[in-house]
């Protein structure tokens, strides 16, 4: 293994960064290449048929590119239409991103939890699979908003977002039947962790997972005893609409120092 074939990230805008900050922290010389296709945000709205074409695509384009060890599908919505096409294309790790329900239903007290996603992510049967294998003995209320990916985008852009803004988004899952009882949210959209703060003060007293450090863990363990550069190279962010990519401050905090179209 070449020291510096990185790890290759994929979402369609600044989500799957709620998945790098955890992957520094375990393997901080980890080369990154972080790609957005933001030319095709928000994923969320899109049919499954568009993801389940686009994605392959574009990943195998970034592998033959930049030659990485292995590949994070750092989106819940292209992971639940898309990993197994991916991994069929390529022939690297590929590692998806599922919505955490499994420690959700350790956690819940009340035996209601919430699964909170995009449109496309909570209509997948995978959730149903997860559901009844792990919450079997919870109700699991799906919402799929579209508000709070636009939300979290402009948060991370710098955007003010207000607390009642958030609030009116989550109305539905909080005013379904036992809605109210709901006591730990899945944040099934790797968006969602950069909006937890304002989520947590929205609906208090609700605990908030999501899938972050454990797809991080599993990048340390397919990654096991290969070798890495002496010190970390600045990571390389790739955009499909490089005119709109986030300002170039905002992605330095997550070590990524360059920006290149695709």
């Amino acid at each position: 293994m070449d020291p510096a074939a990185p790890l290759l990230l994929f979402d369609s805008g600044v989500g799957g960064l709620s998945v790098l900050a955890p992957t520094r922290a375990l393997l901080p010389y980890a080369p990154i290449i972080y790609a957005a296709d933001n030319a095709a945000f928000p994923y969320g709205t899109r049919s499954e048929a568009e993801i389940a074409a686009r994605v392959p695509a574009l990943i195998g384009r970034l592998v033959e590119r930049y030659k990485p060890r292995l590949a994070v599908i750092a989106c819940n919505t292209a992971s639940t239409i898309a990993l197994d096409h991916v991994r069929t294309a390529l022939d690297i790790p590929v590692v998806g991103t599922v919505p955490a329900i499994k420690p959700a239903a350790e956690l819940s007290k009340t035996r209601v939890i919430g699964v909170l996603g995009t449109e496309a992510t909570v209509r997948q049967p995978y959730v149903d699979d997860l559901a009844a294998r792990f919450a079997a003995d919870c109700l699991v209320i799906r919402h799929g908003s579209s508000e709070l990916v636009e939300l979290a985008e402009a948060k991370f852009y710098g955007a003010p977002v207000s607390v009642d803004a958030v609030r009116a988004a989550l109305r539905p899952m909080r005013e379904a039947p036992q809605g109210d009882q709901i006591d730990v949210i899945v944040l099934a959209c790797t968006h969602f962790p950069l909006l937890a703060d304002v989520i947590a003060a929205a609906w208090p007293g609700v605990a908030l997972v999501d899938g972050g450090p454990g797809i991080a863990r599993r990048i340390a363990q397919l990654t096991a005893g290969q070798p890495w550069p002496a010190s970390p190279p600045p990571g390389i962010a790739v955009f499909t609409a490089p005119q709109r990519a986030p300002p170039a401050s905002a992605l330095v905090r997550f070590g990524l120092e360059e920006i290149r179209a695709l």
